[in-house]
């Protein structure tokens, strides 16, 4: 499958993440995440090397429909992780189900209807996001992602005329 890392070093809440490795195909329904530069971002794994998530601010600075895309687009050269988490609500091929019924769905919004929100609503039923709940609850850790989205904007205009889209992989 990949290898195992600490994703928090404080023993109470000390959870291991799985790094998917080159050919390595995880369980349907898992939760995926894969590293920005100001935020984490979530996707469902459907089957067949694709994942389901929210394309806002995935690729670029402005919303974007749930879509399915494979893995190396979603990735976008960042590593992959299985999230680790609390026991989903729904069996596995309902929760692909529940990702799918999904796409085409353009309403995201950064506070209210995100990537991580989506898988959430995938796994458990409920919308929530706990990179949204840090940057209301912490200052610091607010103005740490603000400083990491306005490089974000500086590299994607930067780079834009040379980036093809993957959506519809």
């Amino acid at each position: 499958m990949g290898h195992a890392t600490i994703a928090s070093r404080t023993p109470a809440a000390m959870q291991v993440r799985w790094h998917l490795g080159v050919g390595s195909e995880p369980a349907l329904g898992a939760h995926l995440v894969t590293p920005r530069r100001a935020y984490s971002h979530h996707g469902i794994y459907v089957g067949k090397g694709k994942v389901v998530h929210y394309a806002g601010l995935a690729r670029s600075l402005h919303r974007g429909p749930v879509e399915e895309v494979t893995i190396a687009c979603f990735a976008a050269g960042h590593e992959v992780w299985i999230e680790p988490g609390d026991r989903p609500g729904y069996a596995d091929r309902q929760i692909v189900e529940r990702a799918r019924s999904r796409l085409g769905e353009n309403r995201y919004r950064l506070f209210t209807n995100n990537c991580e929100h989506f898988c959430a609503w995938c796994l458990y039923g409920q919308s929530r996001s706990e990179q949204v709940r840090a940057c209301l609850t912490y200052p610091r850790a607010a103005m740490s992602a603000a400083v990491g989205l306005f490089k974000m904007s500086i590299d994607y205009f930067a780079a834009s005329a040379g980036n093809p889209s993957c959506a519809g992989s």
